[in-house]
């Protein structure tokens, strides 16, 4: 298979953050390395040195960012620079949008005229005044990019921005490798600590994750619930655990290694991933869930959770902002044993058949050989 060269351009990656996005452009990396693509990742960090780090996935490019302004990052003109050196090298170039600065750099950067992927990862759901500011810098991205790629069907039905784009649109899900398995003596020390069979949440504390509605639906559920990861809103959803008796039945651990992460995921009965906001585009730990065969509980949001997850088939799906629906949903796991085994198992499955690295890496691998193959 012909070698090829992929430039990932997103505002932010890791290790100076930690994201669902960024999690799916590794895992994507990872997919499409055995088949012969090389990739690179260019970001901007608020101290990016070293500007330049090999990861396994591939090449990590940084350069600084000067500011942020609505959760938008704008580096000045070294990033220009370093972006420019690393697209010369690349075959392929894929935006991960929405970042309105890579809109920007796109002109100043493809000096090949390589074909433009852009990910669709979200609309812009908060940001809706700045969004209207944004819309004729979204038109030229969209309108030059040779391919759009949306996550989920659900999410091509339901926005209003991708309905422009139809006849450019392909449905790629996000990917998530095989997870290894827990550490037995992690296990064993974190079951003293937590027990077994509690719900659980993975992510960042953000304002769209529906946590204050867990924490409420929380009240009527008697089995623990705990929450790994850290955010923007993890204080205020303590504060309100504290308010409501909830110190015994919810714990908040913070953010941990992912050795710690996997342990705990083996010995919970579910995984809760309750937002309820369209800014929720995919949901990566519902992946992590579901190869782990474990019953998922998510929100019907019009987007890619519930691509992932299948009502009566790979757990269940309830109305967002709704605590009551979210703790009946919660207290059929926690009552039948049969059931979340066989939700589980069909999370499992489904997770093979669609997000797998192997079923995703070939799917990438073949859209970005008809990009180049339709340049010549």
């Amino acid at each position: 298979m012909k070698p090829l060269r992929v430039l990932h351009i997103y505002r932010t990656y890791f290790p100076e953050s930690r994201g669902g996005l960024e999690e799916s452009i590794r895992q994507l990396c990872l997919a499409t390395q055995p088949l012969g693509v090389s990739n690179t990742v260019f970001c901007l960090a608020r101290n990016p040195h070293p500007e330049r780090m090999q990861r396994p996935e591939g090449q990590l490019v940084r350069a600084r960012s000067w500011a942020e302004i609505a959760s938008c990052n704008f580096g000045g003109w070294d990033a220009v620079k370093q972006c420019r050196a690393a697209a010369d090298k690349a075959d392929v170039l894929q935006v991960h949008y929405p970042w309105p600065f890579a809109d920007m750099l796109i002109p100043f950067v493809r000096s090949h005229h390589q074909p433009l992927l852009v990910t669709y990862v979200s609309d812009i759901v908060r940001q809706r005044g700045l969004g209207l500011l944004y819309a004729p810098l979204r038109k030229h991205l969209l309108g030059s990019a040779d391919c759009i790629v949306a996550s989920s069907p659900n999410y091509v039905r339901t926005s209003e921005i991708l309905a422009n784009h139809r006849d450019k649109v392909v449905e790629i899900p996000h990917c998530m490798e095989p997870l290894p398995h827990p550490d037995p003596v992690l296990v064993e020390r974190w079951q003293a600590k937590l027990g077994k069979g509690f719900f659980l949440f993975i992510g960042v504390l953000r304002y769209y994750k529906g946590l204050h509605f867990l924490l409420e639906a929380a009240r009527s559920v008697r089995t623990p619930v705990v929450l790994i990861g850290d955010g923007p809103e993890g204080e205020a959803l303590r504060a309100k655990a504290r308010n409501l008796n909830l110190d015994d039945q919810v714990r908040f651990l913070g953010a941990l290694p992912n050795a710690d992460k996997l342990a705990i995921l083996s010995l919970c009965r579910a995984v809760i991933f309750p937002s309820h906001l369209r800014s929720e585009a995919f949901g990566m730990t519902l992946l992590e869930g579901a190869q782990a065969a474990k019953p998922l509980v998510s929100c019907e949001i019009g987007t890619g959770t519930s691509w992932i997850n299948v009502d009566g088939e790979t757990g269940l799906v309830v109305a967002p902002e709704n605590p009551s629906e979210l703790a009946r949903a919660m207290n059929t796991l926690a009552t039948d044993d049969v059931l979340c085994k066989r939700l589980g198992e069909g999370a499992h499955l489904r997770w093979e058949r669609l997000f797998s690295p192997a079923v995703v890496g070939r799917a990438y691998r073949a859209l970005y050989d008809k990009l180049l193959e339709d340049r010549t």
